[in-house]
């Protein structure tokens, strides 16, 4: 059996992109995105929100770069991966992030 990870998102962006220029048309972008869940819970709706952080590289980083701020919608396709990284006091912390492989900015209604 051949499992894939593949992660689809449809969310809001929480704040402007980062975008990191590394040269030699190097191009990173940094972001976090909103998706919210609704049900119902004892005949009452509600919500739930979920924070996701998302990279994109190269062509993607560059349509993020040129299209997208805070509160722009995107759909985006790509894989679920993980960091380990040691902070100030030496604990270990670990990083979730989808990193993207196709992704598409939705144009506001008028």
């Amino acid at each position: 059996m051949n499992l894939v990870n593949n992660v689809t998102l449809i969310g809001h962006l929480g704040a402007d992109p980062v975008i990191k220029d590394f040269g030699d048309g190097k191009l990173m972008a940094k972001f976090r995105i909103a998706t919210t869940e609704y049900y119902k819970e004892k005949n009452e709706f509600k919500t739930k929100t979920y924070w996701h952080n998302i990279v994109a590289w190269g062509n993607s980083a560059k349509k993020v770069q040129e299209k997208c701020h805070k509160g722009s919608e995107v759909i985006l396709n790509g894989k679920l991966t993980n960091r380990e990284f040691e902070n100030d006091k030496g604990e270990k912390i670990w990083f979730h992030e989808v990193l993207v492989n196709q992704i598409i900015i939705r144009a506001k209604a008028a």
